[in-house]
């Protein structure tokens, strides 16, 4: 959750001001297809992350931890939160949901979330389709587009519009 959830929101709200000065700002959250709502399988926890007019970071922590107080627990297969690597789906979600709120919150900011595809890396034992090249092309893209042309508050698979 630090890594894929905290730390994106933690660096976005530093950043903010400093965003708040240039005539193109911007914020790239590297996501997932995995954290897609399509992907979780929890009732509760999916109808709270697709409110989207209602979606709140308070809202957001609140699944995280509810999903973390039943994995401790040892309810997460019993409770349907995911099939496989609940926690990475509830924190790749979330950072998608956050990707909507700050979006709405700032508007003069283009923030969206992109997945850059299955990457070799050291952290998939590059298993991976995609060189690392391959895959920065798609948030490199987004990070450089004009600003009259950029959406916000949009999830990519690599270049495509995609669904949260």
């Amino acid at each position: 959750m630090n890594i894929n959830y905290y730390g994106p929101k933690r660096m976005s709200e530093a950043f903010i001001p400093l965003l708040k000065l240039s005539d193109s700002p911007r914020i790239v959250n590297v996501s997932s297809f995995m954290g897609q709502l399509k992907n979780i399988f929890n009732e509760w926890a999916k109808g709270v992350l697709s409110d989207a007019e209602n979606l709140t970071e308070e809202r957001i922590d609140e699944v995280i931890n509810k999903l973390l107080e039943e994995f401790k627990e040892g309810k997460v297969k019993t409770k349907d939160w995911a099939s496989v690597m609940a926690a990475y789906v509830v924190s790749k979600a979330g950072l998608n949901g956050y990707t909507r709120i700050i979006a709405k919150k700032h508007p003069e900011i283009r923030v969206n979330a992109v997945c850059p595809g299955f990457v070799k890396t050291d952290m998939n034992y590059n298993t991976g389709v995609l060189s690392v090249e391959e895959g920065a092309s798609s948030p490199v893209r987004l990070a450089l587009l004009p600003h009259q042309e950029t959406t916000s508050g949009c999830f990519f698979y690599r270049k495509q519009l995609s669904e949260f």
